[in-house]
């Protein structure tokens, strides 16, 4: 139970990001090193729940890339085509 409130709460603190950068796409205060390394690290997090067969690693982490995968999405397309 701890370890489902833990990822429910932890995915549920990236919503308002992700609903905000998809919304005006606005990622001019997102630091690009920052979202690439979370994502990577989430993708990683996914893998070993996988390989746990632990549901708790995989609901959270699952979810999670997803918001901050986009929110990558809109910070590399805004560098390569409205910043430069």
């Amino acid at each position: 139970m701890i370890g489902y409130l833990a990822a429910t709460l932890t995915t549920a603190s990236f919503l308002p990001q992700a609903i905000l950068t998809i919304k005006t796409k606005d990622t001019e205060s997102l630091s690009l090193g920052m979202y690439s390394m979370f994502t990577l690290g989430v993708f990683c997090w996914l893998i070993y729940g996988f390989y746990l067969a632990d549901k708790a690693i995989i609901f959270a982490n699952a979810i999670t890339l997803v918001l901050a995968a986009s929110i990558l999405f809109f910070k590399i397309y805004n560098v390569l085509f409205k910043n430069g």
